[in-house]
């Protein structure tokens, strides 16, 4: 299916991996959080555990915990750098991003049923001349977009397996988030739940 703007410079990418490729995709995925195990980001200051769970790959990954956000290049638990990212991960960056340098980090979260991502800006990366890559598996998540303010007036979308969007230019610091996962809207992931890998470029001039 053909891509569809949501905005300027937000691009929802509808079915973007089939189903063959979402079972290549998650495997991989399985394979990083073997070495790499899900955590649990808190919130800077208080401490307060996310709802959703993550792990990241690639040379950087984004962590949360009482001192802030951040990226580095290991594991806030292991201490192990983070494994490299997936072929198809790469493979979906070159196909999407029109950004002609490799993402810095792929970020991993895990929903499930009851989580939740409120409205945020990514933000934290130093290059925001490259775009946000995001890639969906299992269960339908309903995404909620917005603009550059908080207050800004904001839409839905629901994003299903296979799905993947896209947001640069004047949408590369929008407000957007995960109101709730839809469970039993996908048979991929045998507990349930929702993955989302989000591709970044971090670093500037790299």
């Amino acid at each position: 299916m053909s891509a569809i703007a949501l905005a300027p410079g937000l691009t929802y990418h509808p079915d973007y991996l089939d189903r063959a490729a979402q079972e290549r995709l998650l495997e991989a995925v399985r394979e990083v959080t073997r070495a790499a195990p899900l955590f649990s980001p808190r919130m800077p200051r208080t401490g307060k555990a996310f709802s959703v769970r993550m792990t990241n790959c690639g040379p950087l990954g984004w962590v949360s915990d009482v001192n802030g956000y951040r990226y580095q290049p290991t594991h806030p638990e292991t201490g192990k750098p983070w494994p490299t990212m997936p072929d198809q991960v790469l493979k979906a960056w070159k196909d999407l991003s029109d950004y002609p340098q490799p993402p810095d980090a792929c970020l991993i979260n895990f929903y499930e049923p009851s989580a939740r991502m409120g409205l945020h800006q990514d933000k934290d990366e130093e290059e925001f001349g490259a775009p946000v890559v995001s890639l969906s598996l299992g269960d339908t998540g309903l995404f909620r977009y917005g603009g550059l303010d908080r207050k800004d007036p904001t839409r839905s979308i629901k994003l299903k397996s296979g799905d993947a969007v896209v947001f640069g230019g004047p949408s590369r610091l929008i407000f957007h988030g995960v109101d709730r996962i839809t469970p039993g809207t996908s048979d991929l992931l045998q507990q349930g739940g929702r993955l989302n890998l989000t591709l970044r470029k971090v670093r500037s001039g790299l």
